[in-house]
Order: structure tokens, then sequence, then C-alpha cells
């Protein structure tokens, strides 16, 4: 029986996964505005949809209303409907969206750091010109 050798190289530009493994995570998480919806989940609490829309500068009802449902498919927010006159739901952050509070905090951290050094390398960039081809 032959055992079959695999190119991890090959395999690695074939499936981008394998080439960053992170690459799902920052597709479920890093979206536009993603992000913002789970700080303010994380950081205010159950929220009704209004009270979101109102603290996401700039976000679109529709947009709002189709990350939510994504985050909600994926496990990150919970979403709870009160049959009440007239109905309330609210939005709250999952135990594992809360998991995701360290890589929040640590990104908080570093651009905290060097966002200002980000800053300074793009005016130098920009004062220079851009490399010519």
């Amino acid at each position: 029986m032959a055992t079959e050798t695999r190119r991890p190289a090959a395999d690695a530009m074939s499936d981008p996964e394998l080439a960053c493994p992170i690459s799902p995570v920052v597709d479920i998480v890093f979206s536009r505005w993603t992000t913002p919806i789970l700080w303010s989940l994380h950081t205010f609490g159950r929220q009704r949809f209004v009270e979101l829309e109102r603290r996401i500068k700039g976000i679109t009802p529709k947009v709002l209303t189709q990350r939510l449902r994504q985050l909600e498919r994926d496990g990150l927010v919970v979403r709870t409907y009160h049959p009440e006159v007239p109905p309330r739901v609210e939005y709250e952050i999952s135990e594992l969206g809360r998991s995701l509070a360290p890589l929040f905090a640590h990104l908080a951290e570093w651009a905290t750091t060097n966002l200002e050094h980000v800053e300074q390398a793009r005016r130098h960039y920009d004062d220079t010109g851009a490399p010519r081809s």
C-alpha cells in the first residue's frame, strides 16, 4: 500500500485556511460591523435593536439586522424574543462571544500603543511618494 506524500506548500496554495489558520476567525469576527456590535454588547450588556442602532453610528437597520442574524447563527450573540404587546427583542453577547474579550482587549492595547506609529508610517509613505513599478 503506497502512502501519499503531501506537499504543505501546495496545500497552502490551494487552501487559504492552511496558509493562515486564523482566516476563518478573521472572516467571522472582523467584518466591518461585527466588531462594533460585539464590543457594544460586551460593554453595555443586553440591548434592544434601537439601542444598538443608536450606539453604532453609521450602520443601517438592514445591515444591523443582517449582522445580528449572522452573529446569532455563529453562536456569538443570543436573541431573546419577549411575547409582549408590543413584542420586545433583546440581543446579548453569548459565552462564546465573551470568550473573544481577551482578544479584543489585546487589540485595544495594541491600538493604543501602535496606531500613532502606523499614522507616522503612512505620513512618511505619503510624503515620500508611493513606490514606482
